[in-house]
């Protein structure tokens, strides 16, 4: 009898145990990563340096690292946000310690340099010492990030002037003058009082490119204006030499990128910009987060090679890739000092795949994550309480949980396949492996 009662209390008290081991479980088993980056800081493009040198008519600051590669201090900030990243992965469980990593971490970067030491920097903030090896294919067919570059649009130049009138609300005239206030403050901050400053001067107007695509002119040249100024802030020049003295703080950069937010509208966040440009990478991370769940949908996946399984997907690649997914996707931020939809460097769209291990029930938590521009010019370390700015997805069907903002798995993959133009996948059919 003695016998039986000890069993019986050491089963009451082994049950007990495990009971309160599962109560104090997370509810919420955070299962795959899809991040897709911009690149770190860079100088001016060779294209940008010279435009804005011959339409201001004056000497623009130089720049130590060769022009439009990422700079020490770009990789530094990259590295950084990465560190941090790595710290939130591991603390989640998602990945281990120490570097046995390669059935766990892929690694994607555009084939243009600054995209690949951008890679360099995440794996080794992220995985230090650990050699993770950075994928890419040429620029001739990199059809996941280079799209637009590779295949000739698919709109005419019509149906995009209607297409940028509509998102104006009005003709390019009008819609310039209407911006007259944002192109004036622009105009003092880098213009000589007195001199000709022609860049301004310029009239809006839509033009084909040599490849058929479809630019605004004059917005472009002022909104590129607008990113040098960022750029030169976020490297951490002397205020002395950003905006040539006239912008001492994040607050007077922010103010000056309106007319970058107008080009983003009109250029990279048209529907038919973002559904040719954007639809092969959707396409990719959609199979990445259907990957494990025993219920990945088939329309498109027909002779489409698709990404590996792994728990974290790293996609490096430039801004005008995340402005056509967060276009098919219809979500827009507005964080720190920056304006609506800025997509700063080194900043990232994550989609994360979360289980309810009570319901096992799966969903996706997207979300864009950015550094404050004083993080990226001071190089400040991250921490809990020195965070990432964050921005996330929500519709009506997602629900605010401990882990973030939670919405149903079958309802974003079907979002992702009806913004998916499939004859794109079709034309690409390019292998990410």
């Amino acid at each position: 009898m003695k016998y039986w009662a000890i069993l019986g209390s050491l089963l009451c008290v082994s049950l007990g145990s495990n009971a309160l081991a599962a109560k104090h479980e997370p509810r919420y088993m955070l299962e795959k990563v899809v991040e897709l980056s911009r690149h770190g800081v860079r100088p001016p493009t060779e294209k940008e340096a010279e435009e804005i040198a011959s339409g201001t008519n004056r000497n623009w600051p130089e720049w130590v690292t060769p022009l439009g590669e990422l700079t020490g201090h770009g990789y530094a900030a990259s590295l950084l946000k990465a560190r941090y990243e790595g710290e939130y992965y591991r603390k989640t469980g998602l990945l281990k310690s120490g570097c046995g990593l390669s059935k766990d971490v892929y690694i994607w970067s555009s084939p243009v340099e600054r995209s690949k030491a951008t890679a360099l920097a995440y794996v080794d903030g992220m995985f230090p010492a650990c050699n993770i090896p950075i994928h890419y294919s040429d620029m001739d067919s990199d059809y996941l990030f280079h799209f637009n570059k590779l295949v000739p649009p698919n709109s005419a130049p019509d149906q995009a002037k209607a297409e940028i009138e509509q998102i104006l609300g009005s003709n390019l005239a009008t819609a310039r003058q209407r911006m007259q206030p944002e192109i004036a403050r622009l105009r003092a901050a880098v213009c000589i009082a007195g001199k000709s400053c022609p860049i301004f001067d310029t009239p809006w107007q839509i033009k084909t490119k040599d490849k058929g695509g479809i630019s605004v002119t004059g917005l472009e040249s002022l909104a590129s204006i607008g990113q040098v100024l960022l750029l030169e802030y976020s490297e951490n020049k002397p205020l002395s030499e950003v905006a040539f003295g006239k912008a001492p703080d994040a607050a007077t950069i922010g103010a000056l990128l309106s007319l970058q937010t107008l080009r983003y509208d009109v250029g990279n966040d048209r529907l038919s910009a973002a559904r040719q440009g954007g639809s092969v990478l959707l396409n990719q991370i959609r199979m990445a987060l259907e990957l494990g769940t025993g219920s990945a949908s088939s329309t498109g996946r027909q002779a489409i090679a698709g990404p590996p399984d792994v728990a974290y997907l790293l996609y490096v690649a430039h801004d005008t890739n995340i402005a056509f997914i967060r276009r098919l996707l219809s979500f827009t931020w507005q964080v720190g000092e920056y304006p609506r939809g800025n997509i700063p460097p080194s900043s990232s769209l994550v989609f994360e795949r979360w289980q309810d291990r009570v319901t096992k029930k799966r969903f996706i938590r997207l979300y864009f994550q950015t550094q404050t521009l004083d993080q990226t010019r001071s190089l400040t370390p991250l921490d809990q309480r020195h965070p990432l700015l964050t921005a996330e997805f929500k519709k009506p069907d997602c629900q605010k949980t401990k882990v973030g903002t939670l919405c149903p798995f079958d309802g974003m993959i079907a979002q992702m396949n009806q913004a998916i133009d499939y004859s794109t996948v079709a034309i690409a059919a390019h292998p990410v492996k």
